[in-house]
């Protein structure tokens, strides 16, 4: 059983809903345990900034699945929800990144792990400092609240009461 962490994001439609939808499928997949949840944020878009702002939400998971597996299996919950491939950063109903995954680093022209741009990201640390600020990212080699805090982005993350 390995532990990963994923990132949520949408800003289509009903956000709250698409990211509870891909929650539920993630619970009854039986391939995945949610062992952590963050609370929800409204966060301003980054890359391109011409659209909605964001919900975004962090989820640790156990899982028997491999990073390529779990990368598939994300995936598919997202085609089920009806993700669109569009522009890069664009606007997208429900977005399921793998963010870590044990201390695994993967770098493959399909996945990358940990993800490329979360320590640069405040949508991904502010969630994921809520349910794991003591985990280390195996290359930077600093922890979740350890990057968050040396964060200098200036982007509105606000989490929903």
């Amino acid at each position: 059983m390995s532990i990963s962490y994923i990132g949520i994001g949408s800003n289509i439609g009903n956000k709250i809903a698409n990211i509870q939808q891909a929650l539920e499928m993630i619970k009854k997949s039986g391939q995945a345990d949610i062992i952590s949840l963050s609370s929800f944020y409204e966060t301003e878009p980054e890359g391109y900034e011409e659209q909605d702002w964001f919900l975004n939400a962090a989820a640790g998971i156990n899982t028997d699945l491999s990073p390529y597996e779990l990368l598939d299996f994300l995936k598919e919950i997202e085609h089920i929800i009806g993700r669109k491939e569009s522009m890069r950063w664009g606007p997208r109903i429900i977005d399921l990144d793998i963010l870590l995954y044990d201390q695994i680093c993967i770098e493959s022209q399909n996945l990358v792990i940990p993800h490329p741009r979360m320590h640069k990201r405040k949508f991904v640390l502010k969630p994921l400092d809520e349910i794991a600020p003591d985990v280390v990212h195996p290359i930077l080699n600093k922890t979740v609240r350890y990057l968050l805090n040396e964060l200098e982005s200036q982007k509105t993350v606000k989490k929903l009461i």
